[in-house]
């Protein structure tokens, strides 16, 4: 009677590593599967008449309407929208990396009194949301004359992201090799100098990552819009959804059609620029 062979230790130390992994791969599909099947369904229910909706709203069209999608992108007002939403998202982008990287940058290099309590009174503002203000917001807007104004939108926008973005881009300057600081003092640059030629160069993911952050959420904005903007001309796109909803219906198969064509962008920047984000996320994790 022979013995049977007992498990070697390459083995025991292989089946929890295969364990661990088939969780990760486990994980990340069920993740990934919250996330594409409304994108999927949505982009789906856009080829679908509004009576096939109704009926069946999750499966495949029983006849592909593709004029759904022709209507929208042929018509003046789609494209309108979108550069109305391009030009207030990009200024909400070069105006937060403007701001922040400023204010980041002497939080994290310039000893000062009361730079601890800045810093705590920018992170407060992470706790609200841009929604529990908007009356007071409305009441200054209207005070300045910015009603019915881009900058009226832009501006608050602005400043409900400077707490996350000087977050992200202290955290990474303060990570900067302090001998690159020295060297530029001993040759004479000043914080200025230094700033503009040797950290924001080096700062390019972050800066990548927080401009990134900040287009996304401008781009999806509705309630400042909603309540700044009265001219239709100026609208962008997300008040484009009122256009399709009537006194007593609402042309749904429409509306899914046109957030489909609206939000494709912001998935084509978000995947084009997704390794910058991980690595703007990740480079002030560990001091190098």
């Amino acid at each position: 009677m022979t013995d049977k062979a007992e498990p070697s230790y390459s083995d025991s130390r292989r089946r929890p590593g295969f364990v661990a992994g088939l969780y990760i791969y486990a994980s990340l599909f069920i993740m990934a599967a919250v996330v594409l099947v409304p994108l999927l369904t949505t982009a789906i229910g856009g080829f679908k008449s509004l009576g096939d909706l109704r009926v069946n709203p999750f499966g495949l069209p029983t006849t592909w309407e593709w004029a759904n999608y022709w209507d929208i992108l042929s018509s003046r007002r789609y494209w309108q929208m979108l550069g109305n939403s391009l030009f207030i998202a990009t200024l909400t982008v070069a105006l937060t990396l403007a701001a922040a990287s400023m204010a980041a940058f002497t939080l994290a290099h310039i000893k000062f009194f009361g730079a601890s309590f800045l810093m705590n009174y920018f992170l407060v503002g992470l706790m609200f949301p841009i929604a529990t203000a908007i009356l007071p917001l409305f009441i200054r807007i209207r005070d300045l004359g910015l009603l019915d104004s881009y900058l009226g939108v832009v501006l608050p926008q602005v400043a409900f992201g400077l707490g996350m973005s000087i977050l992200l881009l202290r955290n990474f300057f303060k990570n900067v090799p302090s001998e690159l600081f020295e060297a530029a003092f001993v040759d004479g640059s000043g914080y200025i100098r230094f700033f503009w030629y040797v950290t924001l160069p080096l700062s390019r993911p972050i800066l990548a990552t927080v401009g990134i952050v900040a287009f996304v959420n401008s781009w999806n904005n509705y309630i400042m819009p909603l309540i700044i903007l009265n001219s239709q001309d100026k609208f962008p796109w997300p008040l484009g959804i009122m256009i399709y909803q009537g006194e007593f219906s609402t042309n749904w198969q429409l509306v899914l059609a046109f957030i489909t064509l609206t939000i494709l962008p912001t998935i084509i920047v978000f995947f084009a620029a997704q390794k910058h984000i991980v690595a703007g996320l990740t480079a002030g994790a560990v001091k190098g």
